[in-house]
């Protein structure tokens, strides 16, 4: 036996074969047979080539691709990987020698059709592409944008601002994690369960895969492109998950530059001006002129944005960027194998400490009652204002000085949950997730005493919506008629008392006001972290300013009355058949819009010139949407009276009320690089949940309802016995349309099913021997 393909009912593949090379090189290989497209544009968004077939919209990727060296870093870090780990380096060529040979078999059953429709033929692998891909889905994971966010809004509001709107953006994922001991389970064994967040693609960002060789047997969630099984795997002794930990880790830099006849060169922290590496690459562009790009790297790091002459519309800026594996050389690939090589938690604590980028919090169990809750990552040791905002590279004080070491967590009450909220990585990061989705999580499994897999999925789909007593605080103080005929029976002074509503000045602060431990989930905007591309994020100019609301002693109209007591009566959760869950949507996404058009904040909607794939995480009206609830719990917001905003809101709806349930808007949004011109925006699934759910559907309130993020993918591992555990991805473990398999899993997915995990390969269909 050279490797063996096997299917099981969902079209899964199950891989064996005689060593650890030959079943990465079997993985290679059917990841081309299903995946064919999906490589292909991979390995171009990695090389910064995507516009040379996808046109004008990819070249703000390219740009950055181009810029921030990614193809040039994932080569040295394979350099350094074949000097220091020869064994992962041949093992990671392995992988993309079965790569070519799936691209070029003859006879391939089901050539992906967006080869025919873009003139493509699928491109040659070289070994460092794999890294190359999972450097490109993971740049932007640290969110290094969200510090011109920061710079700003302190430009337009003051420095207080960066806490009150403390959402990082766009641009970095979210997941929700739980570990639950064997104290705390059916079978004295124990869980591991979650779901991470990420932008729902088609074909999707994890594959299903089962890889088995005398060394190993693992099922888990690979990275298509990627060999092994990095995030999520069972070896049938241990099983491992993680969740973005939400550090900080990549640095902006300003740099001073200028141009000499021998180049450019770039002013240091001791006061010299230092020579920058500086060349021109040409990005082709399907349809246009060929452009070219200028490359410069100073000792931070490669310039991202601006230049000696600043930024394209003359504003003098330029902006390296400092992140870890240009610096290092290594991606934290020497981790893979031993961790498909663990036997207990301590294996997998040891092929941790390996781990480069992106940087995770780990669960981990065993058979024999191990339990493991850590941060595995490199963050670099540097001051506190470098993961801020933009740093000056001519100033002293900002180098970097050494790692972190990871830190590590406990369990509480025989469990342990992980949501992107503040937790062991509290000190590698600056803004993490609310509370809601972890409390929420950690409240449903205190209401169970032992828990099983089989129970996991109601966690996994919970709707309750942990963000919205702000909005309806705010609500339950508008006056009805009744009230107002009461309050003109009172003094003059006892009437002004009653006046008071949050949001006023003379209003009592409903609850704390923010800080940046309680910063909203980073979630929004899609970015080319595993492949959706930011310049494909919709964006609007904040609505025109509305018109003036009526006085706080105007009674509301009875149809505002009405819709504001139905929403008050609402059980706050995110059903997609809810017609209350839409109404108060809309609500919402009113009052984000008419903050948005105040002469207060309007101004901070105009951004930066940077370049196109940073400004989703410039935009002011998704920020403001997912800070809602901070600026309505906040003491004052720059004079802004929030209670006619919420009024005025309100009574829009009320006159035009959504005529459906949150489903009908509230529908799936998946990023695909050829848009798919068989499907119409209104023929895609409508969805549960919202954004600080457990059930983390994300729509932009205030810019769409559609829900472009969601769970890429759900999981529960049982240290029990492997067979019943289960798992279920967005769309299917094909990638070919037409296939049986493209979209099967989506109904148990919609419905919070899971598929279950087979690995007895007597009860698999075998399909090939390669």
């Amino acid at each position: 036996m050279s490797a063996e393909t096997y299917r099981d009912a969902w079209g899964i593949p199950h891989l064996r074969a005689d060593t650890p090379h030959e079943l990465a090189r079997a993985q290679g290989r059917v990841t081309a047979r299903d995946r064919a497209w999906q490589l292909e544009v991979e390995r171009h968004r990695a090389q910064g080539t995507s516009a040379s077939f996808l046109g004008p919209e990819a070249l703000s990727w390219d740009r950055l691709a181009r810029r921030a060296r990614l193809a040039d870093t994932a080569r040295r870090c394979f350099t350094a990987l074949e000097r220091k780990d020869p064994e992962t380096a041949a093992w990671v060529r392995a992988y993309a020698d079965g790569v070519n040979e799936g691209l070029t078999e003859p006879g391939h059953p089901n050539p992906a059709p967006e080869f025919a429709r873009t003139g493509l033929v699928p491109g040659r692998w070289d070994p460092w592409t794999p890294l190359g891909v999972w450097l490109a889905t993971h740049i932007l994971f640290a969110g290094f944008p969200a510090k011109l966010w920061r710079e700003h809004i302190s430009t337009h509001l003051g420095p207080e601002a960066v806490a009150l709107f403390a959402a990082d953006g766009p641009g970095t994922a979210g997941s929700n994690g739980w570990l639950v001991s064997g104290e705390r389970t059916t079978t004295g064994h124990a869980l591991i369960a979650g779901d991470p967040h990420r932008f729902i693609e088609d074909p999707g960002v994890y594959q299903q895969v089962h890889l088995s060789c005398p060394e190993f047997d693992v099922v888990g969630l690979a990275v298509p492109g990627v060999p092994g099984v990095a995030h999520f795997g069972h070896t049938g002794t241990v099983a491992w998950a993680i969740t973005n930990a939400m550090a900080d880790y990549q640095d902006l830099y300003r740099e001073r530059l200028r141009r000499t006849g021998a180049g450019v060169e770039a002013l240091g922290p001791d006061g010299i001006w230092h020579r920058a590496a500086r060349h021109t690459e040409r990005i082709d562009i399907a349809g246009e002129d060929t452009v070219e790009v200028e490359i410069i790297e100073t000792d931070r790091g490669p310039v991202i944005a601006g230049g000696p002459e600043g930024l394209d519309d003359g504003t003098p800026a330029a902006l390296s960027l400092r992140y870890p594996p240009r610096v290092t050389a290594d991606l934290g690939f020497g981790a893979l194998l031993p961790l498909l090589r663990a036997r207990r938690v301590a294996d997998v604590d040891r092929a941790l400490d390996a781990w480069a980028e992106p940087v995770n919090v780990v669960q981990a169990a065993d058979t024999e009652g191990g339990l493991l809750h850590r941060v595995a990552g490199r963050v670099p040791v540097r001051p506190a204002a470098n993961g801020l905002r933009p740093v000056p590279a001519w100033e002293p004080g900002h180098e970097w000085t050494g790692w972190h070491t990871p830190s590590r967590a406990g369990l509480t009450d025989g469990v342990a949950v992980m949501a992107n909220q503040r937790g062991p990585a509290t000190p590698l990061g600056v803004e993490f997730a609310p509370p809601h989705r972890a409390d929420r999580i950690t409240a449903l499994l205190a209401g169970k005493e032992h828990w099983s897999a089989a129970d996991m999925p109601a966690i996994h789909t919970d709707t309750h919506l942990g963000s919205a007593a702000p909005l309806l605080t705010h609500l339950a103080a508008l006056p009805s008629e009744a009230a107002l005929a009461s309050e003109a029976a009172l003094t003059p002074e006892a009437a002004l008392a009653s006046e008071a509503a949050p949001g006023s000045k003379a209003a009592p602060d409903p609850e704390a006001a923010p800080t940046p431990e309680a910063a909203p989930d980073p979630e929004t905007a899609p970015t080319p972290e595993a492949a959706p591309t930011p310049e494909a994020t919709p964006t609007a100019a904040p609505p025109e300013a509305p018109p003036t609301p009526l006085t706080p002693l105007t009674p509301l109209t009875p149809e505002a009355a009405a819709l504001r007591d139905r929403i008050l009566a609402w059980d706050r959760r995110m059903d997609a058949d809810s017609t209350d869950a839409a109404a108060y949507a809309a609500v919402r996404a009113a009052v984000v819009r008419r903050l948005a058009a105040h002469p207060v904040l309007a101004p901070a909607s105009v951004p930066p010139a940077y370049p196109e794939v940073l400004l989703p995480w410039l935009a002011l009206v998704p920020r403001l949407g997912h800070a809602l609830e901070h600026l309505l719990r906040a003491e004052d917001l720059y004079g802004i009276d929030r209670a006619a905003a919420v009024r005025a809101a309100l009574e829009e709806v009320a006159a035009s009320p959504p005529s459906g349930t949150w489903g009908d808007t509230h529908r799936l949004a998946p990023w695909r690089a050829l848009p798919d011109t068989a499907t119409a925006p209104g023929g895609e699934p409508g969805l549960s949940g919202d954004h600080d759910c457990v059930l983390c559907t994300s729509p932009v309130p205030g810019l769409t309802d559609r829900a472009a993020r969601g769970p890429a993918a759900r999981y529960v591992w049982d240290l029990a016995d492997r067979a019943n555990s289960r798992w279920v991805v967005p769309h299917g473990a094909s990638g070919l349309p037409g296939s049986p398999h493209h979209h099967d899993q989506q109904p148990l997915w919609l419905g919070g099913e899971l598929a279950p995990v087979v690995t007895d390969f007597d009860r698999l269909t075998k399909e090939s021997d390669d």
